[in-house]
């Protein structure tokens, strides 16, 4: 993101951000409520155009594709919703909504991709289950199943934990880490649990009023204080038998 300002009315909401997420990395965008960020994920998906600057995928500018080349480029999860009346089989498939004819009938490499994403993302025993009727962690898995039939280097979630209980929120983001580290996927997250944000990430950006105030691994976004401030907490980071954790605590004073 290079530049990039948006307004919804006349006051600027986004101004001047520039931002990048480098490949091969897991990268959360904190801030506040209101500071921008699932917009920024509108932004690279699209669905808003800056008034100001540009948003690139791979170097070319994303508003110079067409909806179906962005599709085949960008994954991107919206924030949970009420779930469609269909089979989560069903679900996954509509990833391949990019690359289908307008015929919309599946092809055989279609019906491939979208068995190794059910496989990928642990449901593939579900497939035939309504999405209704399953727990929110599952459900939250057949959700980025669908953006892995899209088979895309690049997938950005927003918000992927969001009404998900404590264990639920950890199997998701043990499963983009899977993801990552084993399949080769770049993921962007806007993650509202900092706490998760800094044990799943390799890199973090803060946001605060539309603006990019810190971004870079987790130890130097840490070391800047960007998150205590952009909060008002404190932070103290604790090791576990699963590994390093974090305990947030309000600012004194």
């Amino acid at each position: 993101m290079r530049g990039v300002s948006f307004s919804y009315g006349e006051e600027p909401f986004i101004e001047g951000l520039s931002a990048s997420f480098p490949h091969g990395a897991v990268t959360s965008v904190v801030g506040p409520n209101g500071c921008g960020k699932s917009t920024l994920v509108k932004l690279v998906d699209g669905l808003l155009r800056p008034r100001v600057g540009e948003v690139f995928v791979d170097g070319v500018p994303t508003l110079s594709m067409k909806a179906k080349e962005r599709a085949r480029r960008v994954a991107v999860l919206a924030q949970a919703s009420r779930p469609p009346a269909m089979t989560v089989e069903a679900l996954v498939a509509c990833g391949r909504y990019p690359y289908q004819s307008h015929q919309g009938r599946l092809s055989r490499e279609d019906r491939e991709h979208v068995e190794h994403a059910l496989e990928l993302a642990g449901i593939a025993r579900f497939r035939d289950h309504e999405l209704r009727r399953l727990s929110g962690g599952e459900r939250q898995r057949a959700f980025i199943a669908m953006t892995l039939a899209q088979d895309t280097d690049l997938i950005v979630l927003d918000e992927p934990t969001t009404y998900l209980d404590i264990r639920a929120c950890h199997e998701t983001m043990e499963l983009v880490r899977t993801l990552n580290r084993d399949h080769g996927k770049t993921i962007v997250m806007v993650i509202h649990d900092l706490d998760l944000a800094l044990r799943y990430s390799d890199r973090l950006l803060v946001m605060e009023r539309g603006r990019a105030t810190c971004a870079g691994a987790v130890d130097e976004v840490l070391a800047a204080h960007a998150i205590e401030h952009a909060f008002g907490v404190t932070i103290q980071p604790h090791e576990t038998k699963e590994g390093r954790a974090y305990t947030l605590f309000p600012a004194q004073g």
